[in-house]
């Protein structure tokens, strides 16, 4: 399952075709949109994009892993995980069906 992979240059690039943007503004305009998604990943605040998904970021605790090589304990220390929910209209996209009337991502 070896696909493209979308960069950033390739979101400037698509902007620039579609909106009329130049070059440089389409990549500023990138730049700011997923700079603003970091920051408000960052600070604990979900994001919703409305028929695409949602980004969330949940804590987990301290608990106690093995190494699968050794068995050893080890100690994780508890931290913050980002989780992407996708949308209905999202998964019915990607499974080529026919996308629901209603949102929840």
């Amino acid at each position: 399952m070896a696909g493209k992979t979308v960069t950033r240059a390739d979101l400037s690039e698509a902007v620039y075709q579609r909106v009329g943007l130049s070059r440089t503004e389409s990549a500023a305009l990138v730049e700011t949109v997923l700079s603003e998604i970091c920051g408000c990943l960052s600070s604990g605040e979900t994001v919703k994009l409305s028929s695409f998904g949602s980004f969330v970021v949940r804590d987990k605790g301290k608990r106690v892993g093995r190494n699968p090589k050794t068995g050893v304990e080890v100690a994780i220390e508890p931290r913050r995980v980002m989780v992407f929910k996708p949308s209905n209209v999202l998964k019915a996209r990607i499974n080529g069906d026919a996308a629901p009337d209603d949102d929840d991502g």
